[in-house]
């Protein structure tokens, strides 16, 4: 049964900082941030109008799996403390397993994404260049095929109402410094590895995905959320088959929606229908249920 969808959280208790595409972003006195993942979902870098009802509690389970699974490969944000202890008690049921109480970090501005495949725009960049976000990659490549080996390629941050830039590592040096363009890129690829691997022995394909970081005490941490339904490509092994879009348990679904629709891809974004909307939430559930061995709870 889909709860009740929560678009926008309204806690009284501490001051609201910003409100990202899908999380709403707290201050909890100095040194820690309090994020509440709510039910939108963006896509072209524009929020849609409807929420997809529980996606904000997915989203954070899938993420604090991945933090705990993979902690040993770089620190996370986390404190591990319980959020529900930081907001009033009548705002518990807006916070209560769709919220993380986090550090506060330094945030690196480039977003770091890890491809396995070829898809989204790597695809389109591939089929008018050869290359993905300048990395030359061999000729005749079909749509969705598995990569020699993943390659990293950066992308800037947009600000509100822009879209994200692919960049490539030279220009992402030229940002973040080379000391930790190397880092990300290294840990990224780890990430990615070891990700992928657990996900192939559960039958999941791990096609691309996207990780943020900042620094902490002078040490790289990744943040935000992790290897999400948001934020990676999730592909059904046993339905692969290059040369096409692939069926898919992420946003996929949602964009080509929005494809078909012809939207231009500026403001207003059209409403999702409610086939959609429960499609959506579905594929989710499922990614999180095959992937962390439970479902939302």
């Amino acid at each position: 049964m889909a709860q009740s969808a929560l678009f926008q959280s309204t806690l009284h208790s501490l001051p609201l900082l910003a409100r990202g595409k899908v999380r709403d972003i707290y201050a909890v006195g100095d040194d820690r941030l309090l994020l509440v993942a709510t039910d939108r979902i963006s896509a072209f870098d524009e929020v849609l109008p409807v929420p997809i009802p529980g996606k904000g509690r997915i989203l954070t389970a899938m993420a604090l799996f991945w933090f705990a699974r993979l902690a040993h490969v770089v620190p996370n944000h986390l404190t591990g403390e319980d959020p529900c202890t930081v907001v009033a008690a009548d705002e518990v049921p807006q916070v209560e397993g769709r919220a993380m109480l986090v550090r506060r970090l330094e945030p690196l501005p480039v977003e770091a994404i890890v491809r396995g495949y070829l898809a989204g725009s790597g695809w389109k960049e591939y089929r008018d260049r050869g290359t993905v976000c300048g990395v030359a990659l061999p000729p005749g490549l079909p749509q969705a095929a598995a990569l020699p080996q993943p390659i990293f390629t950066p992308a800037t941050k947009a600000q509100q109402g822009a879209h994200d830039e692919n960049i490539d590592f030279d220009r992402m040096r030229g940002i973040v410094g080379d000391a930790r363009a190397a880092a990300v890129r290294e840990v990224s690829l780890r990430l990615y590895a070891e990700a992928a691997a657990h996900a192939g022995a559960r039958g999941i394909i791990i096609a691309d995905t996207k990780f943020e970081f900042g620094v902490i005490d002078g040490k790289i941490a990744v943040c935000d959320e992790m290897l999400t339904p948001d934020s990676s490509r999730f592909w059904p092994a046993e339905r692969y088959a290059p040369g096409g879009s692939q069926p898919s348990f992420d946003k996929q679904f949602v964009r080509d929606f929005l494809e078909s629709c012809r939207w231009d891809k500026n403001p207003p974004a059209p409403d999702l229908p409610a086939d959609v909307v429960a499609g959506t939430r579905a594929r989710y559930v499922e990614a999180l249920t095959i992937l962390s061995g439970h479902g939302l709870r």
